[in-house]
């Protein structure tokens, strides 16, 4: 069966260091008719639920431990009874979230996760949150960027744990070396391509965006 890449947009809250904001944000399924995983279980556990339409889930894949993208997670595991993986960096912005409940398996680079035939390769790229990490799928050509790059720049840096500095080079080294037509799919907001924001680092740097 063919693999597919399935797009759910869920609204909720995103808190951290005491403020709030109301925010969209963008749950990604890949997998075929029978398997699937779910990369950021934002919001609403019954909707992700839903989308994935009775396929077996295979992992819970966390970009970052920002609470807008795992607040569905431990939901959506007990439902389905998938892992929740996360890089081990993000466990303390986690257990701001969840106090009681941790992850069940340590994401690292290099890692590949597998499913319905296809492979992604988890790239650590720490910035935005010390474990922040995209998952690239050369197979489909594409890019699961979490908030480490977005269409027109870098994902915030001015909230705790997160560093200006080290989310540029994150981003030069491990994301605007893959091809050039590879599809960016963000945490938030719209697609783009490596190709279209590869030309924009130097602004980037310049505004200390």
């Amino acid at each position: 069966m063919t693999v597919r890449i399935d797009h759910l947009v869920t609204s909720g809250t995103f808190a951290l260091d005491g403020g709030e904001w109301e925010v969209d944000n963008n749950v990604w399924i890949v997998g075929d008719d029978t398997e699937a995983i779910v990369i950021d279980a934002a919001h609403d556990a019954a909707a992700i639920e839903a989308a994935l339409g009775g396929r077996t889930l295979r992992a819970i894949v966390c970009t970052h431990a920002h609470n807008d993208h795992i607040d569905a997670a431990p939901a959506l595991a007990e439902a389905t009874g998938a892992p929740i993986l996360l890089h081990p960096a993000d466990l303390p912005l986690w257990l701001q979230t969840h106090p009681e409940r941790t992850p069940d398996g340590p994401l690292a680079d290099g890692q590949e996760i597998t499913v319905a035939g296809t492979t992604l390769k988890v790239l650590h790229t720490p910035g935005h949150a010390p474990g922040c990490v995209c998952l690239y799928a050369p197979e489909l050509g594409t890019v699961f960027t979490g908030d480490t790059l977005f269409q027109g720049g870098p994902g915030a840096t001015g909230r705790s744990f997160s560093s200006f500095p080290t989310i540029i080079d994150s981003i030069r080294d491990r994301l605007l070396t893959l091809p050039g037509d590879t599809k960016v799919r963000t945490g938030h907001g719209d697609p783009t391509t490596i190709g279209a924001e590869a030309p924009q680092l130097d602004d980037w740097i310049k505004r200390g965006h």
